[in-house]
């Protein structure tokens, strides 16, 4: 899962980039609201935590109202010093799905941040399946014929991408956009190397069907028919 974060106080935006990097999720971080408002609205994200006052034209009200008149319903978590019920119910009104005070503890946070995600557009599972296949997206724990397989987080983020979107083949580019961050310095063949490396754990030591599959000229995905 891809995780945007803009916010301008630095310590606080690298300590979230932090603590999400080890929940498994690839983070992106933007420091003004002018460079988080072209990366929420040009990239593919699946939640933004967005602090309400952000330097340049756009603040963090002005960013969700864009995101929602574009038709993006990417969930949004609004970050700010304001706690009254004003603040909020504008905050609210204007697209963000959750709204948290500054000082915050991480924990709520991130059991926030697991809530928005198991609710989209397209209701999300704690567990999603595919054949004997399972995997927890909160214990982040991975079995196949109830025999546990250990995973990189890597290959945990591919492996729940191509679940949440089984059946449907995924080309190289889409697999990248959502399993790695922006700045991260990926080549298309990483996720070939990727892949093989699922396969050896996923499918090659099973008596089963082969679940990971290459859709030529479409690119990957699981499928357990």
């Amino acid at each position: 899962m891809r995780i945007l974060i803009i916010e301008d106080e630095h310590k606080i935006a690298r300590a979230l980039k932090k603590a999400l990097e080890q929940e498994n999720y690839a983070v992106d971080v933007s420091f003004d609201g002018d460079d988080g408002y072209a990366m929420a609205t040009t990239e593919p994200y699946d939640l933004a935590i967005i602090d309400r006052m952000l330097p340049g034209e756009y603040d963090g009200i002005g960013i969700i109202k864009a995101m929602r008149k574009a038709k993006i319903h990417t969930p949004v978590i609004m970050l700010t010093a304001k706690g009254t019920i004003a603040d909020r119910t504008t905050g609210l009104d204007a697209g963000a799905d959750d709204y948290l005070v500054k000082p915050f503890a991480l924990e709520e946070l991130l059991a926030r941040i697991r809530a928005l995600l198991r609710r989209p557009i397209e209701v999300q599972q704690v567990i999603l399946t595919a054949g004997d296949l399972s995997l927890n997206t909160v214990t982040f724990e991975v079995k196949r014929a109830d025999k546990p397989i250990t995973l990189t987080s890597k290959e945990f983020a591919l492996l729940e991408f191509l679940l949440r979107n089984q059946g449907r083949p995924s080309n190289k580019d889409t697999i990248i956009s959502h399993v790695w961050d922006y700045n991260a310095d990926v080549l298309p063949n990483t996720v070939e190397v990727y892949m093989k490396y699922l396969r050896q754990k996923i499918d090659d030591p099973f008596d089963g069907p082969h679940l990971l599959q290459t859709a030529r000229g479409f690119g990957y995905k699981i499928e357990s028919n």
